[in-house]
């Protein structure tokens, strides 16, 4: 069986199914319509050829044997059993039996060669020979017996009488050979009836199929569209069956869908649109609130020592503030599709050793990087990945933070690993949401809770990703965190400009 063939069957088992259903239900009407019509014309077949030919043999038996003298010999018996066969219509031999002295049995055969004595079986012999008592229920004392039997495969019926108030016993031997042959053709008619019953059941279920089946074809069709995002789709509506209420449902719950979701991103630009905004706005304030936190710093020893803690707590706060309104900014550019990537060919030692530095962390950070891995990838992204990773460990982990890289089938991979109390399982997977802070398992964090998930995001725009898990010691216990950073080593599948949808995880090429 071909591939295509064999993907249509495996696709298409409702169709496969109700083909093998009509073809078993047509194979047993038609087997047991022919068997029992088989069995019908068997019966009659038979009984009319061994109706016919014993009672041609009772009448034979009533003419012939009264003319036989009292002690017959065996030439009498010989020659009025050939007159027997002979003039029967029956087509059947003749074997007469009879007594010359008590316990003296003689034989005349009309074809010695083909029926003796050995012919008849044993038990008819016995019913021929038993005389009954007569009574009102029973008037004769003998009975005329058949059986049916075969030799060298061929049927035969075997019949016997004797005749009442004295006289030889007479037994027929008729072939079935014939009865055999016109119901071996039957049986063939009918298995040929059979079979061509089953291949138009299976050809009318091909065409069931294709009618009921159509529809459900074309409603997968449209489901399949509606799950790719074309909320438009609309099946067409025709009859009034199941099938045609079951196309006005999917209808229903298509438009009711694409209302919703209409509604859903309507309010979700708008959300995205107030923090855009906001984000925007706050910048102008919040432009000239640093620079008067600047001053507020530079003259921080000059202050009285009772004011000096609140203007440090306001130049942190405004920094954290001024930290998450950029952050809001990067997230609503991810969220609206327009975060764009500007490649170039990195080396990643340079690069790691550079953001370690310019944040004064290379007392902190144990760097293993060979020097000549270059990648391309936009520097600016980059960066901020690797800050928010290296940042997150030394707070939540402490120093020694060791960054390692390597790389693995086409994949540049960039290790982060801290020796704190590592992540509770419970809070593994969701480090990565927006605004999660895990501050009943670790030390409460100045950050905004925003970091990893625009590290991911930059990750995802790379055609990368991270994963955070718990490095296990020798000991069986948790030995700190662990973040790994895949990105392709391979830019021919990104673009300079990469549109992003962050809440499927998805990448576009713009």
């Amino acid at each position: 069986m071909s591939k295509g063939i064999y993907a249509r069957l495996r696709l298409s088992s409702l169709r496969l199914r109700l083909v093998v259903v009509f073809a078993l239900v047509a194979l047993t009407a038609a087997v047991a319509a022919s068997g029992i019509a088989y069995w019908l014309n068997r019966e009659a077949v038979l009984t009319r050829t061994q109706d016919g030919a014993l009672g041609d043999f009772r009448q034979e038996m009533q003419n012939r044997t009264a003319t036989l003298p009292l002690r017959p010999t065996q030439d009498d018996l010989r020659r009025t059993a050939e007159q027997m066969a002979s003039g029967s219509a029956a087509d059947y031999q003749v074997l007469l039996l009879g007594e010359r002295d008590a316990g003296k049995p003689i034989v005349g055969a009309s074809d010695p060669d083909d029926f003796t004595l050995a012919d008849v079986p044993r038990s008819l012999r016995e019913a021929v020979d038993t005389k009954r008592p007569v009574t009102d229920a029973n008037p004769y004392p003998y009975h005329l017996f058949w059986q049916r039997t075969e030799r060298n495969g061929t049927p035969y019926l075997v019949g016997g009488t004797r005749i009442d108030g004295g006289g030889p016993a007479g037994y027929m031997f008729k072939s079935l050979a014939a009865e055999k042959a016109d119901l071996n053709s039957l049986a063939w008619s009918l298995g040929i009836a059979t079979a061509l019953a089953v291949a138009g059941s299976v050809l009318l279920a091909q065409v069931a199929a294709t009618t009921v089946l159509r529809p459900v074809h074309r409603l997968g069709e449209a489901a399949r569209q509606l799950g790719e995002g074309k909320l438009d789709t609309r099946l067409r509506v025709s009859g009034a069956d199941e099938l045609a209420d079951l196309s006005r449902t999917f209808n229903s719950a298509a438009e009711s869908l694409q209302k919703k979701v209409a509604d859903m991103s309507a309010r979700e630009e708008s959300s995205r649109r107030f923090v855009a905004d906001m984000s925007h706005e706050l910048r102008t304030p919040l432009t000239a609130l640093t620079a008067v936190t600047e001053v507020l710093e530079d003259e921080q020893d000059s202050l009285d020592p009772m004011i000096a803690p609140a203007v440090a707590l306001v130049v942190s706060e405004t920094r954290r503030l001024n930290d998450l309104v950029e952050n809001l900014m990067e997230v609503t550019r991810f969220d609206a599709g327009t975060a764009r990537l500007v490649l170039d060919d990195v080396d990643i030692a340079d690069q790691i050793t550079a953001c370690i530095d310019a944040r004064a962390w290379l007392d902190a950070v144990e760097l293993d990087a060979e020097r000549g891995i270059v990648a391309p990838l936009d520097p600016r992204r980059l960066d901020v990945i690797l800050a928010n990773l290296i940042g997150n460990a030394l707070k939540h982990g402490g120093s020694p933070v060791r960054v390692s890289v390597r790389t693995e089938e086409e994949e540049l991979v960039i290790a982060v690993r801290d020796h704190g109390p590592g992540i509770p399982e419970e809070v593994l997977p969701h480090v990565f949401d927006r605004f999660y802070k895990a501050s009943a398992s670790r030390p409460r964090s100045d950050g905004s809770g925003l970091g990893l998930s625009i590290a991911m995001e930059n990750a995802l725009i790379h055609g990368g990703s991270i994963t955070a898990s718990n490095s296990v010691g020798e000991d069986g216990k948790v030995d700190g965190a662990v973040f790994v950073l895949r990105l392709p080593l391979d830019a021919s599948g990104i673009t300079r400009e990469v549109q992003t949808r962050s809440s499927q995880g998805e990448v576009e090429e713009a």
